[in-house]
């Protein structure tokens, strides 16, 4: 039977199912994909105010850091532009080059709004990722920015995606 509460080193993190050890995760797989150079998202000047675009992307596809199996999903992601927009054929062609990156799609949707802040500072951003079924699970991630504090209603402009002051 399994064992619940067992503390677990930084390094490895193990676990069992039906008395089966099962590969290790490493901090190695958790960090995989995070610092790819992909792709330059390209701008161009916002000309109107106070609008939302929402672009879909249903082909999204990765690979598991630890299995090496494929990752299918749809990314959508939704902004309120400042002073820029994303050029639609950079993003297309930054989106794509996940395709052959070993990343956690909890990762994925994470780095792709941080990459897009930084790429165009919009007044705010949101991607949400809904995958594939795996193993008989469906998950969506949902990321955004500027992040909201426990608590409140309303996000703090004065934060970078990553949480560090600008």
């Amino acid at each position: 039977m399994p064992r619940f509460g067992k503390s677990l080193s930084r390094r490895s993190h193990l676990s069992t199912y039906n008395g089966n050890r099962m590969a290790d995760y490493t901090d190695d797989h958790a960090r995989a994909g995070i610092d790819a150079k992909l792709p330059k998202l390209d701008t161009w000047p916002n000309q109107f105010p106070g609008y939302v675009i929402t672009t879909r992307f249903p082909e999204y596809t990765s690979v598991c850091p630890k299995t090496g199996m494929p990752d299918y999903g749809t990314i959508i992601i939704q902004y309120m532009p400042d002073k820029e927009c994303i050029e639609l054929k950079a993003l297309k062609m930054y989106l794509l080059a996940y395709r052959d990156l070993g990343i956690f799609y909890e990762n994925a949707v994470n780095k792709i709004l941080h990459d897009i802040v930084a790429a165009v500072r919009p007044e705010w951003c949101v991607v949400r990722g809904e995958f594939t079924p795996r193993g008989g699970l469906t998950t969506s991630i949902f990321a955004r920015w500027p992040a909201r504090s426990p608590g409140s209603k309303s996000g703090s402009k004065g934060r970078s995606p990553r949480g560090k002051s600008r």
